[in-house]
């Protein structure tokens, strides 16, 4: 199963790693990344492989936005469901 990863904050060093520490903590394999930084804000999209994460998903959920929240960022974590969903309605 995929999930999509997005981060936003104001551009400082060691987002990318945080994030990315944030994933292996949990098994959670980043496949695909996306950044940018526009003007002074860190904009990051990652696709997730969550198969093997050793946390329920909607757990790795909360802790993702929890980290965000100390690192004064905002990390949301969506399921491929979600997107599924919209294009088969």
């Amino acid at each position: 199963m995929q999930a999509v990863l997005t981060v936003v904050g104001k551009d400082k060093v060691g987002i990318f790693a945080k994030v990315s520490k944030l994933c292996a903590d949990y098994n959670v394999n980043i496949e695909g990344v996306s950044q940018t930084i526009l003007k002074d804000m860190f904009v990051m999209i990652m696709m997730c492989n969550i198969d093997n994460c050793t946390v329920p998903f909607g757990e790795f959920v909360d802790i993702a936005t929890e980290d965000g929240k100390k690192n004064d960022l905002v990390i949301h974590v969506m399921h491929e469901d979600i997107f599924n969903s919209m294009h088969n309605i």
